[in-house]
């Protein structure tokens, strides 16, 4: 049987209160391998492989030991003791699996798994709570930060990027929950995006050019929409020459180019003193002599100086923010800089936006789960009280199947974006042909 499918069959009839009738063995081994191997198990000098072998002849050694164990029984339980000291538990499995893009962790008995944008559930449990509570404290450990009642809700990051939100009781009246957004081994790049259908060709090469030229771009979409993902592909378009600052509150971007310098926030200790914002992050950044300032996602008041560095001469600057449309996405950081704390006046604040942002590039997650980019759209200059926006690329929804597949594309509203002037002084051309419906139109140069 597949590995998806025995993943996703129905959880057993057992009371989710059942425990693992070798839980007691398993600690008490898993304690005897620890104390046996104590420091080496944190030694980064260590070989990988070199160090999973000495753990599963331990593990070998101590379950040979126990009576009344099968064969097969003590296999399984070498792999997951082995799973517990060196990886993650029995979400091991879950992470190794590329299908999986999302795993939910609803207690100890409740494990849940998202794939190509649908919910499934599957057999994976945990001995019991102080179990997941060990694996939780060991993922958060990884990247200096804590997590206990004082502070009972963290977010944090596995080695390969993938995003960890735990909340455990207090707040959590349920036990432990773990939601662990996963990012794919295989980065994506832009011409894999119109393979999945998120972008076509035209827009690519037409985002393409629009990185070349420095024009501000901001991402936006809803919760899953697979913003990072894009900001990720898009980054692949930045010249190797160009000096890169990333500020993220959780480093997620995995940025191949040559003079790349990763920030990252820093919650408040124990004492609840040392927070470093992303706010700081950004000011501190227009110090460092950055050509480009990306940052992963703006929630509050660090839109203010993000707007800033965009305004005095930081252009090619990206970032993403939640919101429903290309429109909700203005009124987002409008909302975001009154949070900065000053009184200032509405129209000031759009002014700052219109003058910094050229582009909004804009994703949804649609009815089949897929995700697709749904708007492409300029930002023009203040009209009285608002700002205009234009639509360059939007996505037509032609037909929806029965099993809810969606089918649609990305088409050219024919309108031509005003910041061509901005191409011109980059040295960037780009073709008309990007912008006209009719196939078939000689390419000529804007």
């Amino acid at each position: 049987m597949e590995l998806h499918e025995r993943l996703t069959t129905l959880r057993p009839v057992a009371a989710p209160t059942g425990r693992d009738p070798f839980s007691e063995v398993k600690n008490r081994v898993h304690m005897a391998v620890i104390g046996e191997l104590g420091p080496q198990l944190f030694n980064v000098n260590m070989d990988p492989l070199g160090l999973r072998e000495q753990v599963l002849t331990d593990l070998t050694e101590h379950l040979s030991r126990e009576a009344g164990i099968s064969r097969d029984d003590r296999e399984r339980l070498v792999a997951e003791i082995a799973d517990d000291i060196l990886g993650h538990g029995p979400l091991e499995r879950l992470l190794a699996d590329e299908s999986i893009t999302e795993i939910m962790v609803n207690g100890p008995y409740d494990v849940w798994v998202e794939r190509q944008g649908r919910l499934y559930e599957t057999t994976v449990r945990f001995t019991d709570e102080s179990h997941l509570r060990r694996i939780i404290n060991k993922i958060v450990a990884q990247v200096g930060r804590r997590i206990d009642e004082s502070s009972p809700l963290v977010d944090a990051r596995l080695p390969d990027g993938s995003r960890v939100n735990a909340v455990i009781p207090p707040l959590s009246l349920s036990g432990p929950l773990v939601t662990i957004r996963k990012f794919s081994k295989k980065r994506l790049h832009l011409p894999d995006m119109i393979r999945l259908g998120t972008l076509t060709t035209e827009t690519v090469e037409f985002l393409q050019r629009c990185i070349l030229a420095e024009l501000n771009v901001l991402i936006s979409g809803g919760t899953g929409s697979g913003k990072t993902t894009l900001l990720n592909a898009l980054s692949t378009a930045i010249p190797d020459s160009d000096r890169i600052i990333t500020i993220e509150d959780a480093a997620e971007l995995r940025l191949n180019q040559q003079h790349v310098l990763r920030l990252e926030a820093r919650p408040k200790n124990i004492e609840g003193e040392g927070e470093i914002p992303i706010r700081e992050l950004v000011r501190n950044s227009l110090r460092m002599r950055p050509d480009r300032i990306i940052v992963g996602e703006v929630r509050g008041a660090e839109a203010l100086d993000m707007l800033q560095a965009m305004n005095t001469g930081h252009d090619g600057s990206l970032c993403t923010v939640h919101a429903n449309s290309c429109r909700d996405a203005l009124a987002r950081i409008e909302t975001m800089v009154l949070m900065a704390g000053y009184d200032l006046p509405v129209r000031a604040i759009r002014q700052q936006v219109a003058s910094a942002l050229d582009l909004i590039v804009h994703l949804e997650r649609l009815e089949d789960g897929s995700r697709r980019v749904t708007a492409i759209t300029e930002v023009q200059r203040m009209e009285s009280e608002v700002i205009t926006l234009q639509d360059i690329f939007d996505f037509k929804v032609d037909r929806v199947t029965p099993d809810r597949t969606v089918v649609g594309s990305l088409r050219s509203s024919g309108l031509r974006p005003t910041f061509l002037h901005k191409f011109e002084k980059r040295g960037v051309s780009l073709p008309v042909s990007l912008f006209s419906t009719p196939h078939g139109q000689q390419a000529d140069v804007l």
